[in-house]
């Protein structure tokens, strides 16, 4: 068995290695995680939460929901493309985790990719999550409204109308709308107060908004 698991780090090295060599994206953080792992591989059937920065940068998520086992695999700023082409064997796969939650696709509209594209890159994710872990609840954390990304509102909202479609006729699949909990509730607009300055990422009363969504679906 041990000698199992250090092949698997030992091909993981070199699949990453080869692929930096070919701009691989965030390798340094996929590294990170990889190294973790290797200290202490986190138990099979955990709740895996993965995605871009708005997953890395909730550094209390574990204690939020402390008596789950939570695998928190935030990459800096990817994108669902980058999900489903690059990382899923090294932060999805390994694990084994019984449910999945994903946010991502903000920054695929911030690059100038369409809410159709953004969608289509999910349903790709989805595909691969289905045939690799299809015993896996899957989760799309609706793309929240950035105040700072004003200007690709409407983009957002066809991607999310779109994937909320797409996992109606699903099963195991859930869509969770963590969107609408941080806009304001007489303007209907992002609500600024659950910002960091930047008005991109969230602070901790904005964690705290998608925590009470969430708890109903991590248990």
């Amino acid at each position: 068995m041990k000698l199992r698991i250090l092949l698997f780090f030992v091909l993981t090295t070199i699949g990453i290695s080869a692929q930096a060599q070919q701009g691989f994206p965030f390798d340094n953080e996929i590294r990170d995680f990889k190294h973790q792992d290797s200290l202490q591989m986190p138990a099979r059937n955990g709740i895996l939460f993965i995605g871009s920065s708005s997953i890395r940068k909730w550094t209390d998520l574990e204690q939020r929901f402390s008596d789950k086992r939570i695998i928190r695999c935030g990459v800096g700023g990817c994108t669902i493309e980058q999900l489903a082409d690059y990382y899923t064997p090294y932060i999805m796969y390994p694990y084994h985790p019984r449910k999945i939650f994903i946010y991502a696709g903000e920054n695929d509209i911030a690059e100038g990719k369409t809410g159709k594209f953004t969608a289509r890159e999910f349903y790709k994710l989805w595909a691969l999550i289905k045939q690799n872990l299809p015993n896996a609840e899957i989760y799309f954390m609706a793309i929240k409204p950035s105040p700072s990304r004003a200007k690709f509102l409407p983009q957002v909202k066809i991607a999310n109308a779109l994937v909320k479609d797409f996992i109606k006729k699903r099963k195991k699949t859930h869509y969770v709308d963590v969107a609408s909990a941080i806009l304001d509730p007489v303007t209907k607009q992002p609500d600024t107060s659950l910002f960091e300055s930047d008005m991109l990422h969230l602070n901790s009363k904005g964690y705290d908004k998608w925590q009470t969504v969430l708890q109903p679906f991590v248990k």
